[in-house]
């Protein structure tokens, strides 16, 4: 390890080697004694945002509720369009945001009771799928919904779109 800095913050990271083919659920479970027994935040690493993490904390600590994600309104890729009888475009909308629709944006804050949703072998179980389903049906999830800037990196577009992002100084994640 090299370490090339010595500045402190008041936050704590741990980087976990949890094996190339464990699922996000047996990533998770894996974790729970660096946890410290305390409320702690989980990430993909495949998205930047410019969430105000004091105002997701407080949202989760107001709650109560075992688990909080933030949510995003994802702006459309492609064009959209409501069709009549017979495949008459009634109305066409280019790249708008739907702002009825909100998804996972992949930063969430737990609590330490989400490891009671995840037991046994979860190596090859998805966070996304039973543990998130479960937490929701027990009515334990929470959505801080944020209206900022979110992005992922799922493609090389995206890598392209983000560097240019920030070789031009605008890169509205860097909040350091």
């Amino acid at each position: 390890t090299v370490i090339h800095g010595s500045s402190a913050e008041s936050f704590k990271v741990t980087l976990v080697d949890t094996g190339l083919n464990t699922k996000t659920a047996g990533r998770l479970k894996l974790v729970q004694k660096y946890t410290d027994n305390e409320d702690f935040m989980l990430t993909y690493g495949d998205g930047v945002c410019d969430v105000n993490i004091h105002a997701l904390l407080d949202f989760h600590k107001a709650h109560g509720k075992i688990a909080t994600v933030t949510s995003i309104q994802l702006d459309a890729r492609f064009g959209g369009m409501d069709l009549g009888k017979n495949g008459e475009v009634e109305s066409f909308r280019e790249k708008v945001k739907d702002e009825s629709k909100w998804i996972n944006g992949g930063f969430f804050v737990l609590k330490p009771e989400v490891f009671n949703y995840l037991q046994g072998d979860m190596s090859d179980m998805m966070w996304e799928d039973e543990p998130l389903e479960k937490l929701t049906e027990d009515k334990q999830l929470m959505a801080f919904q944020h209206l900022g800037f979110w992005k992922c990196m799922d493609a090389l577009r995206d890598k392209i779109e983000l560097e240019e992002l920030w070789e031009k100084g605008n890169a509205k994640w860097k909040l350091w």
